[in-house]
């Protein structure tokens, strides 16, 4: 085990998270777990470690289901924070069976391959539309005209949330997941609190309305679900509708921005795109492998494990680096290389286990459907200036991609 001093690792180094793929090696070649002080945690960047360990039941997401938190060696959130802490704890990706087996079965009749398959004429009708509008003003900001209004749209039509009410999400969103970085400040702290505050009391008044007036979006079907005696609380329809809202395009958004970010930076893979698009598949796996949206996600130990003769105690966190499993080369040939036709590319973008990214196929939809789009009605899409790079770690993305077509 490396000691934390020697580390590479420093999510708090912008040249590190402009760029944080050879530290990842470096931290591969010298062990397969790491202590990282500033952080109180253990680093796991191999793929065959993290791929085993999100299914490892001995890890969990939470540890409320069965330790106090004085039991478990933790300290409860300042009570400040409650706001937040409520709000995430109680959608399924913060929780254990039998809670999240629950919800997951009632949200995913919302995700079947039949559902997600109906909503690909909208997906790709509303991407059409989007990148003309790009071409039409010669050009803009890939991120803010067509990355993020798709996911959105898509999510907020499915959950049934007004047109008129959708530009709130983004900002809110954004303020929340502010929550998910490592050590947040006091200050995003405050703003992760007040959009959970504001989000909370809009979709609990949106939650009364359907009530009166059902229709046929996932926000009716939930509260019919609650109705017909399936156990869902109110705070878990809010949560989990923030959770959908909040991971249905935030992933997808950065994988948009960061894929065609390197598209431009590798041109002979832009151009052999530009002139086959049936790489359009392979191409959205490989840009998500290339350069991960999310780039670590954590596990508490709920009982003892051992890594390569390490033993790591109850109550201990586990950070698995997903960025660093997507270019181990002990899974994936020349890792550092981007290729559309790679062919043998199990990336965890996505995650695995039970918390495995319920919306992964429709995220899929998106990204292909947008690409598609750009390649068929702005194939002279072309970088109007250099990106900035969000300063985040754990969620990666830029700060904003301009572009010009003729």
């Amino acid at each position: 085990m490396a000691a934390p001093s020697d580390l590479a690792f420093d999510p708090w180094d912008p040249a590190f998270v402009a760029d944080p793929y050879p530290a990842y090696a470096e931290l591969r070649a010298r062990d397969r777990v790491h202590w990282f002080e500033p952080t109180g945690q253990w680093l796991v960047p191999h793929h065959a470690d993290v791929s085993a360990l999100l299914r490892d039941r001995r890890l969990g997401r939470t540890y409320q289901h069965r330790f106090a938190h004085e039991e478990f060696g933790r300290t409860a959130p300042p009570p400040e924070h409650e706001p937040f802490h409520t709000l995430n704890d109680h959608g399924m990706l913060d929780l254990e069976p039998p809670d999240h087996t629950r919800i997951r079965r009632l949200v995913s009749k919302a995700f079947t391959p039949r559902t997600v398959e109906q909503l690909k004429p909208y997906v790709r009708d509303l991407a059409g539309e989007l990148v003309a509008r790009l071409v039409e003003a010669g050009g803009g900001d890939l991120l803010t005209d067509v990355a993020e209004p798709l996911p959105v749209a898509v999510i907020a039509e499915m959950l049934g949330i007004p047109e008129a009410d959708r530009g709130q999400l983004r900002p809110w969103s954004a303020d929340i997941c502010g929550m998910y970085e490592l050590n947040p400040s006091e200050e995003t702290a405050r703003k992760a609190v007040r959009a959970s505050v504001e989000f909370s009391e809009y979709l609990r008044q949106l939650i009364a309305e359907r009530r009166k007036e059902p229709g046929e979006d996932l926000i009716s079907g939930l509260i019919a679900a609650y109705d017909e005696g399936d156990r869902l609380t109110e705070q878990e329809m809010i949560s989990t509708c923030v959770l959908l809202l909040n991971a249905g395009h935030e992933a997808t958004v950065n994988a948009t921005v960061n894929g065609w970010w390197a598209l431009f930076r590798h041109p002979e893979q832009l151009a052999a795109l530009r002139a086959d698009h049936t790489l359009v598949p392979s191409a959205v796996e490989e840009l998500m492998r290339y350069d991960t949206p999310l780039q670590l996600f954590e596990r508490w130990v709920l009982d003892e494990i051992e890594i390569d003769g390490t033993v790591i105690p109850r109550g201990a966190e586990i950070a698995m680096l997903f960025g660093s499993a997507n270019h181990d080369p002990a899974v994936f040939d020349a890792p550092e290389r981007l290729d559309l036709t790679r062919e043998d590319n199990p990336h965890i973008s996505f995650s695995a286990g039970i918390h495995y990214c319920i919306g992964a196929p429709l995220a899929r939809i998106e990204l292909a459907a947008s690409m598609t789009a750009l390649l068929q009605k702005a194939p002279t899409l072309r970088l109007a200036a250099e990106p900035e790079r969000k300063p985040n770690f754990v969620i990666r993305g830029l700060q904003g991609l301009r572009v010009e077509v003729d």
